[in-house]
């Protein structure tokens, strides 16, 4: 039985194990799928030679970024976004292989492109600087999709959330939270953004899936915003995971 999992610390708001094993089942395929949770990347080895039968693994917070130092190989879309969420691992007897993707950057873009039809010259507010962030941006940049980045840290972004002006939220029509605010059991936080200004004209996608609807996407329908969550991201991603871990 081939066995499948997710890498990453915590793992209480991973909606993969479920997604897996339900499919799993549903397909009637001989895998399994399990959460590893590591509190240190450095676990990793220990972990493959501890499971010989791991065939493939998907990499969450903390470590899209640090994992990377332990790959054999990347691909060039993971390397232009300078993270890592899915890990095909090669084995050849007793010795292994780690090949590292990134399908985050897919499932955003394929999941925003519908909102985006009708859209001309959009250009968006990108909320956080993290890990996350990392893959929307290079799905701006292949949009072609102008962007401001926003960080609670001056330097590590554009800008910092105090200088959300009323001109920048009006300039900019799509606003993606790509932090973990909201993120249950802490639902009743959102990024500090002048909701009062958005309007009909704005679109909020919020990466977080759980809860379904967030207080930034509450807020951001209360004003009159299209507003989606980040499960079909979520779904597109793991469907992009299965058909590398058996390409």
């Amino acid at each position: 039985m081939k066995k499948f999992g997710l890498i990453g610390y915590p793992l209480g708001h991973s909606f993969s194990r479920s997604f897996f094993s339900d499919k799993f089942e549903r397909e009637n395929l001989s895998c399994s799928y399990e959460n590893f949770e590591i509190k240190s990347i450095n676990e990793l080895h220990h972990l493959l030679k501890s499971n010989r039968d791991i065939a493939g693994l998907n990499v969450t917070i903390p470590y899209k970024r640090d994992v990377i130092d332990l790959l054999n190989d990347i691909d060039p879309d993971a390397v232009k976004i300078g993270a890592v969420n899915v890990i095909k691992v090669i084995r050849t007897g007793n010795e292994y292989r780690l090949m590292g993707y990134n399908t985050d950057m897919y499932g955003f873009t394929e999941s925003v492109k519908p909102l985006l039809t009708s859209k001309d010259n959009i250009s968006a507010l990108l909320l956080g600087s993290g890990g996350a962030s990392l893959a929307v941006k290079e799905a701006l940049h292949r949009l072609g999709m102008e962007f401001t980045t926003v960080s609670r840290s001056p330097g590590r972004g554009d800008i910092v959330y105090s200088q959300i002006s009323e001109e920048i939220v009006n300039h900019n029509r799509l606003i993606i939270n790509t932090t973990p605010l909201g993120m249950s059991p802490d639902i009743d936080s959102a990024p500090d953004i002048p909701y009062r200004l958005l309007t009909n004209k704005h679109i909020l996608f919020d990466l977080v899936y759980n809860p379904s609807e967030t207080k930034f996407m509450r807020l951001g329908r209360s004003e009159g915003a299209v507003v989606m969550n980040g499960l079909e991201m979520l779904h597109l991603q793991a469907q992009r995971s299965w058909e590398i871990w058996n390409s």
